[in-house]
């Protein structure tokens, strides 16, 4: 979810046509007496708001999309009357945001908004198999004393995501005012975020563009996939990179963002060849470039035991305050995992100097 989405969560399906067995409610429409017939797909994203139709189309391939107690597919069409459900292999959990005294690195707050570094390691929202101990709940603690916030209201409280295991800068807002506001910078792409990341390998250029449509991968529905920029799957996403410092095998770049989509920096890196260095699930995990020495690969493991998760740090936040109208800028230093790793890097381009 964003670097930021929300919706649909952990659609799992069965391949293999056997009938799946207890299936749970989880949102149910009834079409009135004058639906125009309208593929179901396209109905549901028309009430499920923060669903993409490539995500309710999964769930249809799944069997989890019915129509009056029967699973259909993508193409049915919803006619007047019809009961259209979203059943999932999982019960519907309660995401009520509770107070959670949580330690919080704030930056800057004022009575409009707070901006805060989180750790690593830190989920930003309640959602499946992180219902406590997230950003959220850390916030809701903080403000326990504020009548005027609920951390349940949608119209107040984080503006925007990173992942989970990215460190760095979140905005959140007190106010619905101050969200609607900072909401629409996000959506206009006012703000000024950049981030800093690790990559695998030498890159030949000292900077560039990345554009191409992120969507689900339809091989695994837990990464993002990049897609053609004029094709139909996916939305739009461009990412501005440039370099930092080179360590031969790897690379320290800076990366600047004019869309906000789920795992956005993550895809493209790995789409032009370059995946975050230790981010497993875009195949970082890996020894990708370098000597084929077992010093080299004990180096190498050693870098993964002193930064275990993909070397991503969102590092500036610039936005115009909702209310005062002053131009906001923040930075937020490396996080000590991150400061160790590139150290090593440092010193290990400094042992090696004569042959990268």
């Amino acid at each position: 979810m964003t670097e930021d989405e929300e919706g649909l969560q952990l659609l799992t399906a069965d391949d293999d046509g056997e009938e799946q067995q207890g299936l749970f409610e989880h949102y149910r429409i009834v079409a009135d007496a004058g639906q125009v017939p309208t593929r179901v797909d396209k109905f549901m994203q028309e009430h499920m708001q923060h669903t993409s139709r490539n995500r309710i189309q999964l769930a249809a391939q799944a069997g989890f999309v019915h129509v009056n107690e029967r699973p259909v597919k993508s193409n049915y069409k919803v006619r007047p009357g019809d009961v259209v459900t979203l059943m999932l292999d999982r019960p519907h959990y309660d995401t009520t945001i509770e107070p959670e005294d949580i330690p919080l690195d704030i930056v800057y707050e004022d009575d409009q908004l707070m901006v805060i570094n989180k750790p690593a390691g830190m989920v930003v929202h309640p959602g499946v198999g992180n219902f406590h101990g997230t950003l959220a709940n850390a916030v809701a603690w903080h403000l326990r004393l504020l009548s005027t916030y609920d951390p349940n209201d949608p119209q107040v409280g984080l503006v925007h995501r990173i992942d989970k295991d990215t460190s760095g800068l979140l905005v959140v807002a007190k106010t619905p005012e101050a969200k609607s506001h900072l909401g629409r910078q996000f959506f206009d792409h006012d703000t000024h975020r950049s981030y800093n990341a690790l990559v695998w390998g030498n890159l030949t250029e000292d900077e560039g563009r990345i554009e191409g449509n992120i969507g689900r991968d339809p091989r695994d529905r837990q990464r993002m996939e990049v897609f053609p920029p004029d094709s139909e799957t996916g939305k739009p996403a461009v990412t501005h990179w440039r370099v930092m410092e080179r360590y031969g095998y790897t690379t320290l770049v800076e990366c600047r963002l004019e869309t906000g989509r789920t795992h956005q920096i993550r895809a493209h890196m790995k789409h032009i060849g370059h995946p975050l260095f230790a981010d497993e699930k875009y195949g970082g995990m890996e020894v990708l470039r370098g000597e084929r020495t077992a010093s080299y690969k004990a180096y190498i493991h050693n870098c993964f035991a002193l930064c275990p998760r993909q070397v991503l740090h969102a590092r500036t936040l610039g936005f115009v305050h909702p209310t005062t109208g002053r131009q906001m800028d923040f930075t937020s230093e490396w996080p000590q995992d991150m400061t160790a790793l590139i150290d090593k890097w440092r010193n290990y381009l400094k042992g090696n100097n004569n042959t990268l």
